[in-house]
C-alpha cells in the first residue's frame, strides 16, 4: 500500500494510506454483486406485477436508474463509501484529506464511462498503478483519491478519550491547528504506531514542533500524544 502525502493549511505534511488496486477491485466486485442482485430482484418483481408493466418504460427506469446512479448516490450520501468500499474499509476523500463535495463526486462519477465502462476497468487500473496516488482519471479531474482505513487503531485506544478533571495542558500553541489538521495528524500518528514506523513519528513530531515553534522535551510519540490531548482540552474550553 502506497502513502499519499498531502499538505494541511498549516503546511504540515500528512500521509494517507492509499487504497491498493486489489482492494479497489474487490470493492468493485462486491458492489457489482449488489447491483446484479438488485437487477434480478427488480426483474422478478416487475414480472409479478404484470407483463405490460414489466415491458414498459417505467420498469426499465426503475431497473436502470438505480444501477446508473449507484456509485454517485452511495458515495455522496454515505461520506465517500459504497457498500463494497465499506466492507473493504475504503473511502473517497479529497487529496487534502477533507470530505469531497457533491461536485467532486459528480465529476469522478461522470468519468467512470471512460475509466471503467469503456475500458472494462483497464484504464483505471493503469492510471492508478502509474500515477501512484490512488487516482484514476475521474479522481484526477475531481481532485480526489481513495484511501484505506483498515489500519486505524480502535476507538477505545484513541487519544481523544476522556481527559482527567485536573488535566493541565502543556502546549497552548496547539490552538494554531484546526479540527481538520488535528484529525490528519491523529490518523498518521495512529498508523505510524500501528506499524511501528519510528521514522514517521519522528518526522511528524519535527514538523508539528516547527509549526508550533516549540522544542519537544519528550520522545516523538509522547509529544504527539500530548499535542492531541492539549488540543482536545482547549477545544472543550471553547
Amino acid at each position: 500500500m502506497d502513502n499519499f502525502q498531502i499538505e494541511t493549511a498549516q503546511n504540515v505534511s500528512i500521509q494517507q494510506n492509499v487504497a491498493g488496486v486489489g482492494d479497489r477491485i474487490l470493492a468493485f466486485f462486491i458492489d457489482s454483486l449488489f447491483l446484479v442482485a438488485y437487477m434480478i430482484l427488480a426483474v422478478l418483481l416487475m414480472s409479478q406485477l404484470g407483463s405490460s408493466l414489466s415491458q414498459g418504460w417505467v420498469s426499465q427506469m426503475l431497473i436502470s436508474l438505480p444501477v446508473l446512479l449507484y456509485y454517485l448516490l452511495w458515495e455522496a450520501l454515505w461520506n465517500g463509501r459504497t457498500p463494497g468500499k465499506a466492507l473493504v474499509n475504503l473511502r473517497v476523500v479529497r487529496v487534502d484529506g477533507t470530505p469531497p463535495t457533491f461536485s467532486n463526486y459528480l465529476t469522478r462519477w461522470l468519468l467512470r464511462i471512460i475509466d471503467i465502462t469503456l475500458g472494462f476497468g483497464s484504464i483505471a487500473i493503469v492510471t492508478i498503478v502509474f500515477k501512484g496516488t490512488g487516482q484514476r482519471l475521474g479522481d484526477l479531474a475531481a481532485n480526489t483519491t481513495v484511501i484505506s482505513e483498515r489500519n486505524r487503531i480502535p476507538h477505545k485506544h484513541t487519544i481523544f478519550a476522556e481527559l482527567p478533571e485536573d488535566y493541565q495542558p502543556t502546549y497552548p500553541q496547539v490552538t494554531r491547528f484546526n479540527d481538520s489538521d488535528i484529525q490528519k495528524i491523529k490518523r498518521l500518528f495512529y498508523d505510524a504506531r500501528a506499524h511501528r514506523e519510528q521514522k514517521v513519528l519522528e518526522q511528524l513530531a519535527d514538523r508539528v514542533s516547527q509549526v508550533l515553534e516549540i522544542t519537544p522535551i519528550t520522545p516523538p510519540a509522547e509529544f504527539i500524544s500530548r499535542v492531541l490531548e492539549d488540543y482536545k482540552y482547549y477545544a472543550e474550553q471553547a
